[in-house]
């Protein structure tokens, strides 16, 4: 299976990042932190240039906390403040303005220096799907970002004014132009990243059953009441969910559309557990 996705409105996007990357302080990239490399565009280190950056590992209440800590060390290491947030418990926001402010604190003390007290303006940039409209609707206290569960949502820039000082430009989601590494490109579907309408569900269901299998055993056996799956195929996996919940078809087939569909949606709502696909280790030397 192999998944592309660069509709027009992402190449657009690109062209607006890079024009209004000189009307900002700094850059607040927006990651998943169920897969803390795979949901970073590797394009945005050429268009922020050298614009300090933050770093927000957003969704860490669906992440494995013990590898969002290694995460977290992976990009101090690299120079980049790092925060682990969660938008829909409020965990960590607190402390983002904060840490936005310290990356501009030169500048900022700059002018006060002379009397003038400033704020600061802020780019927020991310892929499709990483909670940036939401988060900038908590930061704000009100809803002034189209937020939804699909990728795609925001589909113009809009500048946000909040009340301490902070100006927050936020743009659409932008996925890489290709996917050279095929598992990237998995493992942003299994978050939603991609528009499951692209995709065949059945192979991605699969390939993330297969994941867990290896790395999460315990988890999904006891969601799907399973057993001594170890040398299961990902399809023998979803047969067997398929029929444990009752996705059958005339002639007692599977129907593996639904199955694969369950399958996805318990690993997005949390109903699997805690579960992150990538591990800092891996990608050290990258």
């Amino acid at each position: 299976m192999d998944i592309q996705w660069y509709p027009g409105h992402m190449a657009k996007t690109r062209r607006l990042l890079e024009e209004n990357i000189k009307a900002v302080d700094a850059v607040v990239e927006i990651l998943d932190a169920r897969v803390p490399y795979s949901s970073r565009n590797p394009n945005f280190d050429d268009i922020v240039s050298k614009k300090p950056r933050l770093v927000i590992l957003n969704k860490y209440d669906l992440a494995d906390s013990d590898k969002t800590e290694k995460w977290i060390n992976f990009y101090k290491n690299k120079g980049i403040s790092v925060l682990p947030v969660s938008c829909s418990d409020g965990m960590g926001l607190n402390k983002i303005s904060t840490a936005i402010f310290n990356l501009v604190k030169k500048k900022t003390e700059k002018y006060a220096e002379k009397g003038v007290k400033i704020g600061a303006k802020i780019m927020i940039v991310g892929i499709t799907n990483v909670g940036k409209s939401t988060l900038i609707n908590r930061l704000a206290g009100r809803a002034v970002a189209k937020t939804g569960d699909r990728p795609g949502v925001t589909t113009s820039k809009q500048w946000i004014r909040l009340k301490d000082g902070l100006e927050l430009l936020d743009t659409p989601g932008i996925l890489p132009p290709k996917f050279e590494d095929q598992n990237v490109a998995l493992k942003l579907a299994f978050t939603g990243a991609i528009r499951d309408e692209i995709m065949e569900i059945e192979a991605v269901a699969c390939s993330l059953l297969e994941y867990l299998r290896d790395n999460y055993p315990d988890l999904l056996e006891n969601r799907y009441k399973l057993s001594d799956i170890s040398d299961f195929k990902g399809y023998e996996i979803l047969e067997k969910i398929g029929r444990k919940r009752g996705c059958l078809i005339s002639g007692g087939e599977i129907d593996e559309t639904r199955a694969a569909n369950i399958v996805l949606e318990d690993f997005r709502s949390l109903k699997i557990g805690k579960i992150t696909l990538e591990d800092a280790e891996e990608y050290d030397e990258r």
